[in-house]
C-alpha cells in the first residue's frame, strides 16, 4: 500500500535507450514483422500512451494494429528477441493508472482485431441447451449487446455498468455490475478462452483444457497472456426492466437490506430476490452533482428532502434494484410483484423512485452519462478513480471513517457501495478478495471539471491516499480492485498467500516478463524469472 501514501509526482521517463542503436529500431521491427496482416504505426502512436485516468502519460515505440491472433503471436516473439522490449494490449483505453501502456514498447490496439460474434449451443447433459457466444477479445460489450439482442434473443448474464469496454479488458480484471450477486463477475461466466501467452504461443484453454492458464488469465491483469477470443455464457434476454431506487438515512439499515436482498436467491427464497442490486452514498444536501438531485430516475421526479428521516447524517444511502420482466406483463402485475419484494425493506417509504425501461436501455444506462460528460467537458479530464473491495466485517467502520468524514462533501461523481457474495466467484482465478463470505465493492468515480473550475488533480489523488491510509491505520480488511502499485514488494502484499502461485504462473507463461509492463508487477529482462 506504500504507493498510495506518496504524493503524486509524474513518473520519470526511462533514460536508457531501448536498443544500442535507436535509429534502427523501426527498421529492425519492420523486417521482423514483415508478414503481419495488420499494420505498424511508428509516426503517431502517442494517443496509445494515454488512458481514461489521465494521470500517467508515456510514449510507446510503435502501435500494432493487429488483424488476427497470429499477428499478436508474431509481435510477442519479436519482442522476446530484444533484451527489454515489452508489449501491452490496449482495448478502449479505460485503464486508470497506465495499466495498458508500454513506455518505448509495443502497444497492440485490440479493437482492430477480428470482431467475431457467433452464437453456439452446447448440450448441458440435463436435457436442456446451454448457449454461448464466441466473441473476439477486442469487441466492445456494447457491440456484443446490440448483436445479441438483434440476432440471438440471448445475452450475457453478467455485465459491467459501462459497456464501452472490451471483452478481453474486463476479463483480465473481473467485470462487475449489479448482476454479480446472482451470476458472479464476468470471469465466472466464461467457458473457454483463446490466449496468446508471453512466449508467443496461441493456446485454447478452459477449466478442463490448459486450466492453469485459463484461471490465471481470468483476473490476471494481462500478466500471463492476451485474450483474443472468449466463449461467454448466455441467457434469454428479457423485454423490460423495472428500475428502483430506495433511500436510507442509516447505513446499518441500508447494508442489512442490501445483504438481505442478495442472499434471498442463494437461500432458495426467490420471491424476494431481484435481478440487479447496487447502491451508492450521496451527500445530504441540494448539491446538484453530489446531493439529492442526483437520485431521481426521471426528469419528472423530484427528491423531497422533508421526507428524509431525522438522523443528522452528512450522507445518505440509496439501494438500487432492478427486476426483469416480459413485455406482455401488465404494469399492475409488476407493481404488485415489486411491492411484495419490497415489503420487508426499511427504506423511507416516501423516497422511492422507479421507472420502466427496455432491457437494452437499462443495460446501456451509463451511455447517457458518457454522452452528457462529453458534452460538458468532463469525460476527457483526469479521473483518479479508486475501487476497493471491503469485507462485511469492516464496512460499517469504513462508512463511519470514510463516507461520513473524509467524503462527507462528495467527490463530484458517484460513490458506489454494494455487497457481493464470494461463493459466486471462482477462487481459482487470479483475483484476490477480502476475508468473509460477503464483501462490498466501493467505487469512487470522480468526474470533475479541469482545474481551476474543479479541484487540482493532486488534491484528488491525495484524498485517495488519505482513504487508503485511514483503512490501513484502522485495520480495515480491503483489497484494491483494478489495482496499481509501483513495485513487486507492494504487489506481493496485495496478493498475500496467492503471490507464490502468481509468480509461478508468470514464470510458466511469460518468463521474460514481456506482457503488461504498465502494471509494474515484474521487470523486463532477458532472464526475468
Amino acid at each position: 500500500m506504500i504507493a498510495f501514501l506518496e504524493r503524486f509526482v509524474p513518473e520519470p521517463e526511462p533514460t536508457e535507450p531501448l536498443q544500442p542503436d535507436p535509429e534502427q529500431k523501426p527498421t529492425l521491427l519492420l523486417t521482423d514483422l514483415v508478414d503481419l496482416q495488420g499494420t505498424i504505426n511508428f509516426t503517431s502512436p502517442t494517443h496509445l500512451g494515454k488512458d481514461f485516468g489521465g494521470i500517467h502519460e508515456t510514449k510507446p515505440l510503435a502501435a500494432i494494429h493487429a488483424a488476427v491472433t497470429e499477428d499478436i503471436a508474431r509481435v510477442i516473439k519479436s519482442a522476446s528477441r530484444s533484451p527489454i522490449l515489452t508489449v501491452a494490449a490496449r482495448g478502449n483505453g479505460h485503464s486508470i493508472n497506465g495499466q495498458a501502456m508500454a513506455h518505448n514498447g509495443l502497444v497492440i490496439d485490440m479493437q482492430k482485431m477480428d470482431n467475431r460474434i457467433q452464437l453456439i449451443g452446447s448440450g448441458s447433459g440435463s436435457g436442456s441447451e446451454l448457449r454461448y457466444v464466441d466473441v473476439g477479445g477486442g469487441v466492445l460489450w456494447e457491440d456484443l449487446l446490440t448483436r445479441c439482442v438483434k440476432e440471438f434473443g440471448y445475452g450475457p448474464r453478467s455485465w459491467t455498468d459501462y459497456l464501452g469496454l472490451t471483452i478481453g479488458g474486463t476479463l483480465s480484471n473481473a467485470g462487475i455490475s449489479g448482476q454479480a450477486f446472482r451470476f458472479g463477475p464476468q470471469i465466472s461466466n466464461v467457458s473457454e478462452l483463446e490466449v496468446v501467452t508471453g512466449k508467443g504461443d496461441i493456446v485454447v484453454c478452459s477449466n478442463t483444457q490448459c486450466s492453469e492458464l485459463f484461471f490465471s488469465v481470468l483476473g490476471g491483469l494481462g500478466q500471463f497472456g492476451i485474450i483474443t477470443r472468449a466463449q461467454i455464457l448466455l441467457q434469454p434476454i428479457p423485454h423490460k426492466v423495472r428500475w428502483i431506487r430506495l433511500i436510507y438515512a442509516e447505513f446499518d439499515e441500508f447494508a442489512s437490506d442490501a445483504e438481505f436482498v442478495i442472499t434471498r436467491e442463494d437461500s432458495g427464497d426467490d420471491d424476494d430476490s431481484f435481478d440487479y442490486v447496487e447502491g451508492f452514498a450521496f451527500v445530504n444536501s441540494n448539491d446538484p452533482v453530489n446531493g439529492w438531485p442526483s437520485v431521481p430516475l426521471g426528469s419528472n421526479q423530484l427528491f423531497d428532502p422533508t421526507q428524509i428521516p431525522e438522523s443528522g447524517n452528512p450522507v445518505l444511502y440509496c439501494l438500487e434494484l432492478a427486476l426483469n420482466y416480459r413485455g406482455q406483463d401488465d404494469v399492475a402485475s409488476i407493481d404488485k410483484t415489486v411491492a411484495h419484494k419490497l415489503q420487508q425493506l426499511r427504506f423511507a417509504r416516501d423516497l422511492k423512485f422507479e421507472i420502466d425501461l427496455s432491457y437494452v436501455e437499462f443495460i446501456l444506462r451509463v451511455k447517457r452519462v458518457e454522452q452528457e460528460a462529453k458534452a460538458n467537458g468532463i469525460w476527457d479530464t483526469p479521473h483518479p478513480w479508486l475501487n476497493i473491495f471491503v469485507s462485511k466485517h469492516d464496512i460499517g467502520e469504513f462508512n463511519r471513517l470514510i463516507f461520513k468524514k473524509i467524503l462527507k462533501n462528495g467527490i463530484g461523481g458517484p460513490m458506489l457501495i454494494y455487497p457481493l457474495l464470494k461463493n459466486k466467484w471462482d477462487l481459482r482465478t487470479s483475483v484476490v478478495l477480502p476475508e468473509g463470505e460477503i464483501f462490498y465493492l466501493v467505487a469512487l468515480l470522480r468526474f470533475s471539471l479541469p482545474y481551476p473550475k474543479g479541484p487540482p488533480l493532486e488534491d484528488m489523488i491525495a484524498q485517495n491516499q488519505e482513504i487508503l491510509q485511514c483503512c490501513m491505520t484502522n485495520g480495515i480488511d480491503f483489497k484494491l480492485y483494478l489495482p496499481h502499485y509501483r513495485n513487486g514488494e507492494q504487489w506481493e502484499t496485495h496478493f498475500g498467500k496467492q503471490w507464490p502461485r502468481f509468480v509461478e504462473m508468470k514464470a510458466g507463461f511469460d518468463p521474460m516478463a514481456i506482457l503488461a509492463p504498465g502494471q509494474r508487477i515484474f521487470s523486463r529482462t532477458r532472464e526475468s524469472l
